[in-house]
């Protein structure tokens, strides 16, 4: 649950909105936190995530950096381990891979590396997803490859109030975070965001719908359509949608309990299916809930292959239609 203050003033954001209005406020807050990147600065941004930063902070807060991922990402490490809160900007997720090994063997593995001796304090932002109409590398969904890692965390909203309150925690947070922001939903609604700092925890689901019948388990860009399959089954399946918003830390006992209250599950996810997070989820839903279980777990994802270009995206993409033929099949068995 968040903490926030219900009298507070609020504004209507978007989510890339709110990602602004996260940092901003934190960097008003801890001169410690700042912000790397390509075009980060000037420009505001791939996608004016950061727009007008560069003019309230400065160039020292808000740096504009070479098209150099591992620089970004090793940049990043150092200075955190110096005591900085640094925010660095990966354009999409795509484009994080040359900075993977700054990632794993060095910003994940500082505090175990040391016994404790330094942290590193450090969020990495992206993009990610399909969905934009966009070229090669820009469309990934491969958040497993740093769920996997111990030492990092991610999460993932897919609302404007999950992002600024989470953005905040995963800045405060002692530990590396990567936090991934669905593209596809940037500019898609608008939320009543509050004003003043607040912070959604790290490693808390959420559920959007409850229901009886079957759980639904999704994060990210894949909520809206499948909160759209559940309305559209409703008349004769009760769907409980739960949003994990952080992929690591899991939050197991949520995911345990809502399968508990409904017997069958399933896991919407758009990244490929072989090894995705799906599988972890349900090898924990067999592991808390099996004598539970009237049917097997269903995996509804996008398919082992290259994300494809913008001609066949639409198709690669779990939508509520894949998503009601997958709710009916577990609710049939």
């Amino acid at each position: 649950m968040a903490t926030t203050n219900s009298d507070a003033d609020t504004q209507s954001l978007t989510i890339v909105e709110s990602v602004r209005d996260g940092l901003l406020t934190e960097m008003a807050q801890d001169d410690d936190v700042i912000v790397l990147g390509e075009d980060v600065g000037k420009n505001g941004g791939v996608f004016r995530a950061t727009d007008g930063l560069y003019e309230e902070f400065g160039e020292d807060r808000v740096v504009d950096t070479p098209l150099a991922e591992s620089c970004i990402a090793g940049a990043a490490v150092g200075l955190a381990a110096h005591g900085m809160k640094p925010v660095p900007e990966m354009q999409f997720l795509g484009f994080s891979y040359p900075a993977f090994e700054q990632i794993i063997n060095h910003a994940a593995r500082l505090r175990s590396r040391s016994c404790g001796q330094y942290s590193c304090q450090m969020v990495i932002r992206t993009p990610y997803g399909g969905g934009i109409r966009a070229p090669e590398h820009h469309s990934e969904s491969t958040e497993t490859f740093f769920a996997h890692y111990p030492g990092l965390k991610v999460v993932v909203p897919s609302t404007p109030h999950d992002t600024k309150g989470l953005l905040t925690s995963a800045i405060r947070d002692p530990d590396p975070v990567v936090f991934l922001e669905p593209a596809r939903l940037y500019r898609g609604f608008k939320d009543d965001v509050p004003e003043e700092s607040y912070t959604v925890p790290i490693g808390d689901a959420a559920v959007r719908r409850e229901g009886s019948d079957v759980s639904v388990f999704t994060w990210g860009s894949m909520t809206p359509p499948t909160l759209e399959a559940a309305e559209n089954v409703e008349e004769d399946v009760s769907v409980e949608v739960v949003e994990l918003r952080s992929l690591s830390p899991l939050d197991t006992e949520t995911i345990a309990n809502s399968v508990k209250k409904t017997g069958r599950s399933v896991v919407v996810h758009e990244a490929p299916k072989s090894v995705g997070l799906g599988a972890e989820i349900t090898a924990r839903i067999q592991e808390e809930a099996f004598l539970y279980l009237e049917a097997p777990v269903e995996r509804i994802t996008g398919f082992d292959v290259p994300f494809p270009l913008y001609s066949l995206e639409d198709f690669y993409l779990p939508e509520a239609t894949r998503i009601e033929d997958g709710i009916r099949s577990v609710t049939g068995f």
